[in-house]
């Protein structure tokens, strides 16, 4: 059993001098063994972050200075987007580009997502690898099971670590994956002088997910195209996205009213948000994201129920 340790202090050595761990800003044994097995399967320097946004706000701010513009894949998840036009009253801009293609050029970070939420688009990654600026791969919805960024020439990998890799709803936590120790060095201090740091708490269940990622995500991937496929074939859905791996889909009906009804006839599938979990969600985006999504789309994350039970949910839900 992984060891909990929730101390904020641990003494000095015999000479009087800090051990290992001495503050738990500047890191704690079991946040450090969790980063240690998520770099190994990202095959990078692993940092945690209380959550995702605090991944991707630490990661900004420690790259790029006031003037810099990031490019951002277009479709790319909502919150991303409103966490950098939160930092642009500090100078930083963005604009978005069609993730499909390569970058535009005059940006200082490329920040793309394998696949995006929720449209499920793929990038462009050997395009993104050649822009002279730094990669930032979101591979949240990939996790390493499918994709290993860093292997493609990305620079950094973010994960919003609540969803597929803690995998029980119950972890709020976020991570970045570096491919350059020395990279990772400077974040890790901007880390420890910010205090956008993690609690022992959160990263103890991690390592409990960690344990079961790969099993979970190769079920959740068979179950979510076996659905896919069925999806294509109703009458009442006019568009299914769907990469051909992971758990997560997006699909349109006629409009925000049927969608509505959709979301809320489910009786196995939970209408709730998030994504990654051991059980189903699923919800309009529209709600969030606004005309930024069609009105009738539906995001809907594959937990670990039996697939049959989830189609004959989502049948008389669609009926």
């Amino acid at each position: 059993m992984d060891a909990l340790d929730r101390s904020t202090i641990w003494p000095y050595d015999e000479h009087g001098e800090p051990r290992d761990f001495y503050y738990t800003r500047y890191g704690n044994p079991t946040a450090a063994e969790a980063e240690a097995r998520l770099g190994e399967l990202d095959g990078g320097t692993a940092l945690l972050f209380p959550s995702g946004s605090g991944a991707t706000t630490a990661l900004v701010l420690s790259l790029l200075e006031p003037g810099d513009t990031i490019a951002l894949a277009a479709g790319a998840y909502f919150g991303t987007g409103v966490t950098f036009g939160a930092l642009e009253k500090w100078g930083v801009r963005y604009l978005e580009f069609d993730q499909t293609e390569p970058p535009p050029d005059g940006v200082q970070l490329v920040w793309v997502e394998a696949p995006s939420n929720p449209f499920l688009t793929m990038p462009d990654l050997e395009a993104a690898a050649a822009h002279p600026a730094p990669l930032v791969v979101d591979s949240t919805v990939a996790t390493p099971v499918h994709l290993r960024p860093l292997e493609h020439g990305a620079d950094f990998v973010l994960h919003s670590a609540t969803k597929y890799l803690a995998g029980h709803d119950d972890v709020l936590l976020g991570a970045v994956v570096c491919r350059d120790p020395a990279a990772a060095d400077a974040l890790r201090t901007f880390r420890a002088r910010t205090g956008i740091v993690a609690a022992p708490d959160p990263a103890w269940l991690l390592l409990r997910g960690l344990k079961t990622l790969e099993l979970r995500v190769r079920r959740q991937t068979e179950s979510a195209a076996a659905v896919a496929e069925r999806l294509a074939a109703h009458p009442q859905v006019q568009t299914v996205r769907y990469p051909g791996f992971g758990g997560l889909l997006s699909f349109d009906v006629a409009d925000g009213e049927a969608a509505r009804r959709v979301e809320t006839s489910t009786r196995l599938i939970v209408n709730a948000t998030s994504l990654g979990g051991v059980t189903s969600v699923m919800e309009s985006r529209h709600r969030w994201e606004g005309d930024r999504v069609p009105t009738g789309l539906l995001r809907l994350s594959i937990g670990l129920e039996d697939p049959a039970a989830l189609w004959a949910d989502l049948a008389q839900a669609l009926s």
